[in-house]
């Protein structure tokens, strides 16, 4: 009966060692991160901007050229990864739901610019709008009082 039990017992020693030299070695937990810039920094001069260029880009017609279909692709990155920085400031859940509404329209404006469809663009103008104003409306309830 021991010799039954050794066998089993040295087979999960074995696949146990083999487990453990293969993860990862402990490494000290990162530094905290620290913003830069103000929250207002961040609307006024990377977000609105991205956004704003955005829904231009859609309201002329769409981008025309490399250049222009360039210049909507750079912002809706930064509008999508934008959402990463105002997450790392606050961890309430609507604020993050808010956030990833801005991480995911951006990212859809990234594949549509990087498609360059037109059609794709434009059909996103109104969850670009929707991403910011919702949050807005509940966490700048000045800039859109109660109806």
């Amino acid at each position: 009966m021991m010799r039954s039990l050794v066998l089993p017992l040295a087979g999960v020693l074995w696949l146990s060692g083999a487990l453990v030299s293969q993860a990862p070695s402990a490494q000290a937990p990162p530094e905290a991160l620290r913003p830069v810039a103000t929250m207002k920094q961040l609307m006024v001069d990377v977000i609105h901007p991205a956004s704003n260029e955005i829904l231009l880009a859609i309201n002329r017609g769409g981008p025309g050229d490399d250049r222009e279909w360039a210049e909507v692709r750079h912002s809706a990155m930064t509008l999508a990864e934008s959402a990463n920085l105002l997450i790392m400031r606050n961890r309430a859940p609507g604020w993050v739901a808010n956030a990833r509404l801005i991480a995911e329209v951006g990212a859809a404006a990234y594949n549509a610019a990087q498609a360059r469809d037109a059609g794709a663009l434009a059909a996103l103008a109104d969850r670009i709008d929707a991403s910011c104003t919702t949050c807005h409306k509940e966490f700048r309830p000045t800039v859109f009082p109660p109806q």
